[in-house]
């Protein structure tokens, strides 16, 4: 079956060139000419590849990417960005909001069609279903690695066997690890102030236990013991990081295999998963702002440990973006406190 790849280029010239070393090759082809007729085109009609251009009239690259990446239906197609300017600041802009690869205007046949077959093959290998083993597992871990920004993943996977009612969490433990059933049954609970436990759920084999504490960086609400003899992987935490945030077809098919195809579940991954730390920072300071609409101008105190809670980010992430914003002139910082000096500015930052 064809491969459809939509062309989002202004450049009439350039968009033909495009479609017809693309048609030549095999491949069916959609084009837009502006940001805003690209995204309904992928929308209406979702593309196996999406190449855009950076620089358009109306809605530029950035603006195409920040909508599709919003769109569960288009959040995982692999995009390349077309652009004539190969400055720093524009390559490290696109990754940082989930862009799989560039090309620079001029290129040759040959590396346009590298490129793209490279991003089809790998985004097809994550598509697809791996078995909940814990070699499918590993296979899932395995095909991550042959993207560059994942090469280093751990080999520490260990495997803990448990015997009947042993425990593997307390509540108020740290979150270290991203676990998983291989074997057995688990049970999640949590003990009243009668300290009686009563079950939240019962995981079996093929399940991922702890995950929500990882994310969020707050330690266990719930205990996890066995309910028979188990035998459990450990994905160090620094391992489950880079799988959910490093690149975008790793997190679409890890979040697919988490959420168990909980639609909503889904959805609440995915938006974090594609929605920048910047964009995090935004809503966070505005959630906590709204406890003060009274009195627009009203100073933030936060921890910045608590503020990275909110966020799902680290506390350094956090103090950096809160930086940055301070130097964009959104906020100002006076001895720890945040005042927030353009909501409309943070409300309208992209994902």
């Amino acid at each position: 079956m064809e491969k459809k790849i939509l062309i989002i280029e202004d450049n009439l010239e350039v968009r033909e060139s495009l479609e017809e070393v693309l048609e030549l090759s095999g491949y069916q082809v959609n084009t837009a000419e502006n940001g805003i007729a690209g995204v309904e085109c992928a929308l209406k009609d979702p593309p196996d590849l999406v190449l855009c251009d950076v620089m358009m009239p109306k809605l530029d690259g950035f603006g195409v990417l920040n909508i599709l990446n919003k769109k569960p239906a288009t959040a995982s197609i692999p995009f390349i960005f077309l652009t004539a300017k190969a400055e720093k600041e524009d390559f490290r802009r696109g990754m940082n909001l989930g862009a799989d690869d560039y090309i620079t205007k001029p290129f040759y046949k040959d590396d346009l069609l590298n490129v793209i077959e490279t991003r089809l093959q790998k985004h097809k290998q994550l598509q697809q279903k791996f078995d909940k083993t814990s070699g499918g597992l590993s296979a899932f871990i395995q095909e991550a690695k042959g993207y560059e920004e994942l090469k280093r993943l751990s080999e520490d996977r260990r495997r803990k066997k448990l015997k009947a009612k042993e425990i593997l969490v307390l509540e108020g433990d740290f979150p270290r690890y991203l676990y998983f059933v291989n074997s057995g049954q688990l049970k999640i609970y949590r003990t009243n102030e009668y300290n009686k436990d009563y079950i939240i759920k019962i995981c079996g084999a093929g399940t991922f236990v702890g995950y929500t504490p990882l994310i969020t960086g707050e330690n266990y609400k719930y205990s996890v013991a066995a309910l028979q003899d188990s035998e459990v992987d450990l994905v160090p935490k620094e391992d489950f990081a880079k799988l959910l945030f490093a690149n975008r077809d790793v997190s679409y098919q890890l979040i697919k295999m988490l959420a168990e195809n909980v639609d909503e579940k889904e959805e609440q991954l995915l938006n974090l998963a594609y929605s920048s730390v910047r964009k995090r920072v935004a809503n966070a300071l505005l959630k906590v702002h709204s406890q003060y609409e009274s009195k627009p101008n009203q100073e933030i105190e936060i921890l910045r440990d608590d503020l990275a809670k909110i966020v799902g980010t680290a506390k350094e992430s956090v103090i950096r973006t809160l930086s940055e914003f301070r130097n964009d002139g959104y906020i100002d910082i006076v001895d720890g406190k945040i005042t927030i000096l353009d909501k409309k500015v943070l409300e309208a930052l992209p994902f």
